[in-house]
């Protein structure tokens, strides 16, 4: 069974413009002063924690030149380009119906691209930790950051847990008012939702097919293209009549078979000029 790494790295980063636009979102940027992308962090780290893992990444049709310069070892063939945003999950399913092409066994990370993960080794444990549950099971396994904060800005999942291990999520939870958080923090037993999946191929495909089968059918459209001339016509032509939907809603709050995997590292999705300083210690927005 191989392990995959599939990158989302379509978004355009707009809770940190002006540093961040639409023509060069965050993922593409420098935000940590420290010479490389995020892009090239997130990538560089998931290779430290499975160097022969193969890689993917989704992104934007007018970003995929950044992508080249940023991450040159990732194949042009593995560099997905969406010509339309349509949120994560039919992003997500365009991944897994590429994989499933070549590799119908393949073990799969989702991950956005734009973390700060400052721990490698640590992180690197979890999502070894993560792909051996996923492998031999049905589960789908989402990583939960142990809170150090009553943070307004994350999800949270519900599911009393010691860090390092896989439990069962009792319920997902949308980003809440100050007073809420402060009591998730209190309890112990809730955790910030930091966006990375681990399942495998199989699993993906039937719980997508059971959930979100207009965008199935797309894609099984499509798999009738991959490989051939017409491919990037066919997905130009098809991928924006997918239904615009987050992998959260259309998945992972209906599945039976969600799981978290508890960390206790220090993770960071970097989405606000005041997370930036909290880590370099400069104001980004100042010269």
């Amino acid at each position: 069974m191989s392990n995959h790494v599939v990158i989302m790295a379509g978004g355009v980063g707009s809770r940190l413009y002006p540093l961040s636009t639409p023509e060069r979102p965050k993922q593409f940027l420098d935000l940590l002063g420290c010479g490389k992308a995020l892009l090239r962090l997130t990538y560089e780290r998931f290779l430290a924690a499975d160097p022969d893992a193969v890689f993917w990444v989704v992104t934007s049709a007018e970003y995929v030149h950044f992508v080249k310069e940023i991450v040159p070892e990732i194949p042009e063939s593995q560099i997905l380009a969406e010509p339309a945003a349509r949120n994560t999950a039919p992003c997500i399913a365009l991944a897994c119906w590429k994989i499933k092409a070549g590799w119908p066994d393949a073990n799969i990370v989702v991950t956005p691209a734009d973390a700060y993960v400052p721990d490698a080794d640590a992180f690197g444990t979890s999502i070894r930790t993560a792909l051996e549950f996923t492998a031999g099971s049905d589960a789908i396994v989402c990583l939960g950051i142990k809170p150090d904060s009553p943070h307004t800005g994350y999800g949270y999942i519900h599911a009393p847990a010691e860090a390092g291990k896989v439990v069962k999520v009792l319920a997902f939870k949308e980003k809440p008012s100050l007073e809420v958080a402060q009591g998730y923090l209190a309890d112990g037993g809730y955790w910030w939702n930091a966006g990375i999946f681990v399942w495998n191929v199989k699993t993906i495909e039937t719980e997508l097919r059971t959930h979100a089968p207009q965008i199935c059918g797309i894609m099984d459209e499509l798999d009738k293209s991959f490989g051939t001339a017409g491919e990037n016509d066919a997905v130009t032509e098809l991928f924006p009549l997918c239904q615009k939907i987050s992998i959260d809603y259309a998945v992972m709050e209906k599945s039976s078979e969600v799981y978290v995997l508890a960390a206790d590292w220090e993770w960071s999705d970097l989405g606000s000029f005041e997370a930036i300083e909290k880590i370099t210690g400069k104001d980004p927005r100042k010269n």
